[in-house]
C-alpha cells in the first residue's frame, strides 16, 4: 500500500510539473552537486532510471564533480547555461555492479563510482549483513539456541527472528574479529556449507579482474568503503578504525595504480561518524568523504561529509525522479529506514 502511495505522489508531481520546476530552480541557483546512493544493479529497471538521469542532469565521475564543486578544475561553460551534476555510486561492490551496472554504463556512455571491500573482495565471501537471512533460510538443523533463546525453525516467526537476533549481533560488533567469530560459529550450528549457490552470485563481491576491466574502460571509478565494512562507531580500537580506512586505501591503489581520492562511509549517519573517525580519513589522504545524510551538496558542503540522496533499483523511476530533484526529504527518511531493514534486519532477501 505505502509503495502504491509513493508512485502515485510521484506522479502527481512529475506529471503536475513540479519535478522539472524543481530541477529548474536548482540549475539557476547556486551550483549544487546531486549524489545518488545504489547498492545493487538489479532486481528493478536500472536502464530506465538511467535514461532519465541522463536526459536531466549532467553525469560525472565523483571526482571531476567534487573539483568543479570546489573550484579545483575549471568549468568552462556558464553555470546557469548547463544542467544540474549529478554522480552515481554504488556502495558495497556487489557482483551485479559488474554484470549489469557496467554493461548499462558502456551502452549508454554514463560514469558511475563503486566504493569497494578489498577485504571481501580478496575473500570472496558473502556479506555479512546478507547473513542472517542466508544462514537461516538454509539452516539444515530444527532448533538452536543463542543467548538463552531457543529458535524453531518450523515456525516462520521464531526463524525472522533468529535472522534479526544474527543481525543484532552482527551490527553491534566491537571488531572485526568478534564478528567474524560469532559468524563462524552460527555457520558451524545451523550447519550451513560455505560453498556458493547460482542464485547468490549476483549478491557476491566483484573480484579484481572486474574491477581492472570496468576501470580501464573509462565509465567507472572506484573509491574506498573500508576493509571489512565495520560500523565505525561501534568499534572500541582506535587502531583497528585508522586500519579499516587506511588500509583499504592503500590496497585500492596497489590494484589500481593510481590514487584512490574519495571514501564511503559504512552505513554512514552522523551518528556513525566520530570527530577521531574524521581526522582518520584526512590521515589517510582521502580528500572527500560521502555520508549517507539526505541532501544536496553546495561549495559550503564539509567536503569530509558529503551529503547523498539514498536510491534503489527497484524504486520506479518516477519515485526517484522526486527524490533527485529534492522535492521528497521525507521519501528519503522512508527509504533509509527501509534500506535499515534491508541491511541489517533480515525484512527483505537481496
Amino acid at each position: 500500500m505505502r509503495k502504491c502511495l509513493l508512485l502515485f505522489i510521484a506522479a502527481c508531481l512529475y506529471y503536475s510539473g513540479m519535478v522539472a520546476l524543481a530541477r529548474w530552480w536548482l540549475k539557476l541557483s547556486a551550483p549544487h552537486l546531486v549524489i545518488l546512493n545504489y547498492h545493487r544493479a538489479t532486481g528493478g529497471d536500472l536502464r530506465r532510471h538511467l535514461l532519465y538521469l541522463h536526459r536531466h542532469y549532467r553525469i560525472l565521475h565523483i571526482e571531476e564533480a567534487l573539483e568543479e564543486l570546489y573550484g579545483q578544475r575549471k568549468n568552462r561553460r556558464h553555470v546557469r547555461a548547463q544542467r544540474t551534476t549529478l554522480v552515481l555510486t554504488f556502495d558495497d561492490g556487489y557482483r551485479d555492479n559488474y554484470t549489469h551496472a557496467f554493461a548499462l554504463a558502456c551502452e549508454l556512455q554514463i560514469p558511475f563510482t563503486i566504493y569497494l571491500l578489498p577485504g571481501y573482495i580478496e575473500s570472496g565471501e558473502y556479506f555479512w549483513w546478507l547473513e542472517g537471512n542466508r544462514l537461516v533460510k538454509h539452516a539444515q538443523i530444527q532448533e538452536t539456541m543463542i543467548d538463552g533463546h531457543t529458535y524453531y525453525f518450523n515456525n516462520a516467526e521464531k526463524r525472522a527472528e533468529l535472522a534479526r537476533a544474527i543481525d543484532a549481533h552482527l551490527r553491534s560488533a566491537r571488531s572485526v574479529a568478534e564478528r567474524e567469530d560469532f559468524l563462524g560459529s552460527v555457520r558451524e550450528r545451523l550447519e550451513v556449507s560455505s560453498s556458493v549457490r547460482t542464485e547468490d552470485i549476483p549478491s557476491l563481491p566483484l573480484t579484481w579482474e572486474q574491477v581492472r576491466e570496468m576501470e580501464r574502460s573509462g565509465w567507472v571509478s572506484f573509491g574506498a568503503h573500508t576493509m571489512h565494512h565495520p560500523i565505525l562507531a561501534y568499534l572500541t580500537d582506535k587502531t583497528e578504525i585508522e586500519y579499516e580506512i587506511t588500509a583499504c586505501r592503500t590496497v585500492l591503489e596497489q590494484q589500481l595504480g593510481h590514487p584512490v581520492r574519495t571514501l564511503a562511509y559504512p552505513i554512514g549517519q552522523l551518528r556513525h561518524i566520530r570527530e577521531d573517525m574524521l581526522q582518520s580519513v584526512r590521515q589517510a589522504g582521502y580528500e572527500w568523504a560521502c555520508t549517507t545524510r539526505y541532501g544536496f551538496n553546495t561549495r559550503e558542503s564539509n567536503p569530509y561529509l558529503l551529503k547523498r540522496i539514498e536510491v534503489d533499483v527497484d524504486q520506479h523511476w518516477l519515485v526517484m525522479a522526486a527524490e533527485a530533484a529534492g522535492l521528497w526529504s521525507f521519501l528519503s527518511r522512508l527509504r533509509w529506514n527501509r534500506f535499515m531493514r534491508r541491511h541489517f534486519t533480515n525484512a527483505y532477501s537481496v
